[in-house]
Formats: C-alpha cells, structure tokens, sequence
C-alpha cells in the first residue's frame, strides 16, 4: 500500500509554505498528498486566506482553508493527486493519529511577530514528539525542496541501523544531492583521570569517539550519494544550527520509548526544531 504524505494547514502563511514543500516532496515520491485542517471549533488563524476571501478571519470556514491549500498544492504539482480531510478534534491528536498512515508528515510554524517567528508553534512541537512516521517541520523562506544541494544530517549516539540515517540518505538519492552527516563533540569540564586513555589527551579522546561514530552511521548506507563527514567540537544543537544555514534540510533522530508518556523529544531534536534555518525532519527511533 503507497501511504501519503500528510500535511497539515491552518491557513495561515506558514502552513501554505509546508503545503507547497509537502507537494513537491510527494511528487518525488510518487505519493499522494493528503490535505488537513483540524480544529474544534470553527475559527480561523491567519490571515492570507481571509485576505484573498475578503473575509474577516472567523467567516473562513475549514472547507475554504482545504480547497485554498489543495488548489495551491495542484497548481503547484498538476500530476498530484491531492486529497483533503475536515477534521472536527484537537489538531494535536488528529496529526499524531494522521501519522501512523503516513509517509511523512509535514507541518509549518505559526509565527505573527519578531519573537513568534524564533519559537515553534505548540502543536508543531507536540506532534513531532509523538508522530509514528518521519515528521518534517518547514522552517525558513525555503518552500522547494533541493535549491542548496546538501541534506545535513544530525549523527546520533546510536548510528548504527538509525531510521534517520536511512532517512537521509533515501531523501539525498530522490533530490540528486549530498548528505553531510555532522557528529558534535565536547570536552566535559571536569575530566576524570580513573581511565589511563583520558590521561594527557582528554581532546584527541573525544574526537576520536566522534569519527567512530561517524564510521559506524556509514555502515550500510548505499554507495550512489555522496556523502561527507564532519565532526565539530561544541554544543550539539548549536553545530546543527549552524550546518542548517546553507542546508535544504536538516534530518535528526527521536527516540521513542514504548510505554512512556510526556513528550518524547530530546534537547537536540527540541533546539533545532526552535532554531533551524531549514525545514527539520525528526525521525522517530526505536528505543
């Protein structure tokens, strides 16, 4: 069974962005895309569609916000077959639910100032810690997908087998363009000297644990895309951040743990997802 890729709107600027980089996203995968807008009540909240209506914003109703995204997404990607859902519960729950039959879910930030454009919109940031499929959040001006040629990829602690390597890697082959997997590294403050290979070179250690991980996330990835590895010393959102600059996206693991409740979002996935340059993909882990 082909799963679509999900995206979810709300009319406002933002989601009508992650509209257009989920349409250009199924189109490569040969998927269809599946429109939603989610609400308990019959309110709007942004402004272009209630503008291009001539409508105040609360007499936009849910339909108008489907079929303004889905003519959006067809214009952009004619071959689309673009499908649309009105769902009348809280956009969290429906999102989460929406992706356990997903591909990839797609959603943007929901931003009216200076401060709101820096911060994540809370159902963006509750649903990527939760979401069963690859999530990918559209931060940015970019709304087409591969106008840098580079995927950065955030290495984690577990690389070997990671759902995000995978991820990274089968979206550098669709896109014709390179991964640059990024593995941050610090020196604690205080070093221990209880371990004779921490004694004299506490940095070089380090590092080095860096590049074994780096070796161990190139395992099985195939050998048709061109990758890149790089370590940097430094706090690991902020190397993230940092490597999104000049990045098309940015792809970071999430660990799920079966059975625990509360967000399931780490400090790296959380960071970058408040402050990439470039759409975030945050790709559920096993464990």
């Amino acid at each position: 069974m082909t799963l679509p890729m999900v995206v979810g709107v709300n009319g406002s600027e933002p989601s009508l962005r992650a509209v257009d980089w989920a349409a250009d996203e199924a189109a490569m995968r040969g998927v269809p895309l599946r429109v939603v807008y989610a609400s308990l009540w019959e309110h709007y909240e942004g402004t272009s569609i209630a503008e291009g209506l001539a409508k105040p914003d609360e007499q936009v109703p849910a339909e108008d916000i489907v079929d303004t995204a889905a003519r959006r997404a067809r214009l952009r990607r004619p071959e689309l077959d673009v499908r649309t859902e009105v769902l009348t519960e809280e956009p969290e729950y429906a999102l989460v639910r929406e992706s356990r039959s997903a591909s990839v879910l797609v959603t943007g930030t929901r931003s009216r100032s200076g401060l709101a454009e820096a911060l994540l919109g809370s159902v963006s940031l509750t649903v990527a810690g939760h979401a069963q499929c690859p999530m990918v959040v559209v931060r940015g001006a970019q709304a087409r997908a591969g106008t840098r040629g580079r995927i950065v990829l955030g290495v984690g602690e577990k690389p070997a087998g990671s759902a995000a390597v995978r991820f990274a890697f089968d979206e550098a082959r669709r896109r014709g363009v390179s991964v640059e997997a990024v593995r941050a590294w610090r020196r604690p403050a205080r070093e221990s000297t209880d371990h004779s290979l921490t004694v004299g070179e506490p940095a070089r250690l380090h590092e080095q644990l860096a590049v074994e991980a780096l070796h161990a996330a190139f395992h099985d990835v195939p050998a048709d895309v061109a990758a890149h590895r790089r370590t940097v010393e430094g706090p690991t959102r902020s190397v993230l951040v940092d490597a999104s600059r000049d990045a098309d996206l940015l792809v970071v693991g999430a660990r799920r743990r079966p059975g625990r409740f509360g967000l399931q979002l780490g400090r790296v996935a959380h960071g970058v997802l408040h402050h990439s340059a470039c759409p975030v993909a945050i790709v559920p882990e096993k464990g």
